[in-house]
């Protein structure tokens, strides 16, 4: 077993390295998710009616009970 891993390890480090597909596209692949990460957030918060307010004193108002 060891000798199988020393060689593996051998010849990975004697062959050529072969950028993966984390090396080609992960940086572009973490953008475009960042990109609709926020558009859809941005699309949500902007249409759900959220009044933007540390303190909701003064602004919370008890409705009248409907029977």
């Amino acid at each position: 077993l060891a000798r199988g891993i020393q060689r593996t390890a051998v010849r990975q480090a004697h062959g050529k390295y072969e950028p993966n597909f984390h090396d080609k596209y992960g940086n572009l692949v973490l953008l475009g998710g960042a990109t609709v990460f926020t558009a859809v957030w941005g699309y949500v918060f902007t249409k759900a009616g959220i009044e933007w307010g540390l303190s909701p004193v003064g602004r919370v108002t008890p409705k009248e009970w409907r029977e």
